[in-house]
């Protein structure tokens, strides 16, 4: 129930930025349409990526507490991990393109009407602030939400860089700091949505999770005096922070009961200090000593 709770309120919060997105969006292509400045437009299409973004993370927010199936046994947490795929991806394409357009200004540079420029961007800022008010509770707890508040971060930042700009072209006429701005901008993006591109594809590609340390793990769980070594470890994350782990442990010849006893030890140990909450063991006795944590 607290889950679902959670997954409500994410969802409003989610619905409310989709919005503020979508009207920014429009006030900044126009704005940036009668003033000239293509850092404006630039922004008003990475606000339009931002309320894409969201519809797609508040989508797989919602497949994400979806009853476990028969089709579908670990459930679609990753559902998430596919949307902060698609969003950072998207973001990407958007940073080649805003540096192909400022690569033209900077050769060919226009005319800008500064006092619209800032008076728009304001708008925008004042909206991305908001919004990623909203989500920033949330951005430590998904990767989906992260990289949703990423987005609106990386906007509110890129339209206070409009703002001033817009002032300086008002004050000082220097129409060539817009394209500057939209390089900045577009720099600024393909950083924060590479760097969550990858850590989504390390979890696509079944990988251990960087924060647990798999020789920490082992020693761990071979410092049980029953314990003679564990192998086959595999070690993997379905969704944000739900992690996996399959291992066989060679242990001494002992009851079935005293083995239903170390088998509740070891997974105490693996929950308690590394986090993992789902634990498959297979218990091997008088087996030969396994060199390394993996064995194929």
């Amino acid at each position: 129930m607290p889950h679902h709770h959670h997954n409500e309120i994410s969802g409003s919060r989610l619905l409310i930025t989709m919005l503020l997105n979508f009207v920014i969006t429009v006030a900044e292509i126009i704005g940036g349409i009668l003033s000239g400045s293509l850092s404006l437009i630039s922004d008003a299409l990475h606000n339009f990526s931002d309320g894409v973004s969201i519809i797609i993370s508040y989508i797989a927010l919602k497949l994400r507490y979806r009853e476990h199936s028969p089709r579908h046994t670990f459930g679609l947490k990753r559902a998430e991990i596919f949307a902060a795929v698609i969003n950072s991806s998207v973001l990407l394409i958007i940073s080649l393109y805003l540096f192909y357009e400022a690569t033209f200004r900077l050769i060919h540079p226009q005319f800008v009407q500064g006092k619209l420029m800032t008076g728009v961007a304001l708008v925008g800022l004042t909206a991305n602030v908001l919004g990623t008010f909203l989500l920033h509770r949330d951005a430590g707890r998904s990767l989906n939400i992260k990289s949703a508040y990423l987005h609106l971060l990386s906007d509110a930042v890129s339209s206070l860089g409009v703002v001033l700009g817009g002032l300086a072209i008002y004050f000082w006429q220097v129409y060539w700091i817009d394209p500057i701005l939209t390089i900045l901008i577009g720099l600024y993006i393909l950083k924060e949505s590479y760097k969550i591109l990858i850590r989504a594809v390390h979890i696509l590609m079944e990988g251990a999770p960087p924060d647990i340390d798999l020789k920490a793990l082992q020693k761990a769980v071979e410092d049980i005096p029953e314990v003679q070594d564990i192998h086959h470890i595999h070690l993997w994350a379905v969704g944000e922070g739900d992690f996996h782990l399959e291992g066989h442990v060679n242990v001494n010849d002992m009851k079935i009961s005293e083995g239903d006893l170390l088998r509740k030890k070891i997974e105490n140990i693996l929950t308690r200090c590394f986090g993992i909450h789902h634990i498959t063991l297979q218990f091997e006795c008088n087996q030969c000593k396994q060199v390394g944590l993996i064995k194929k």
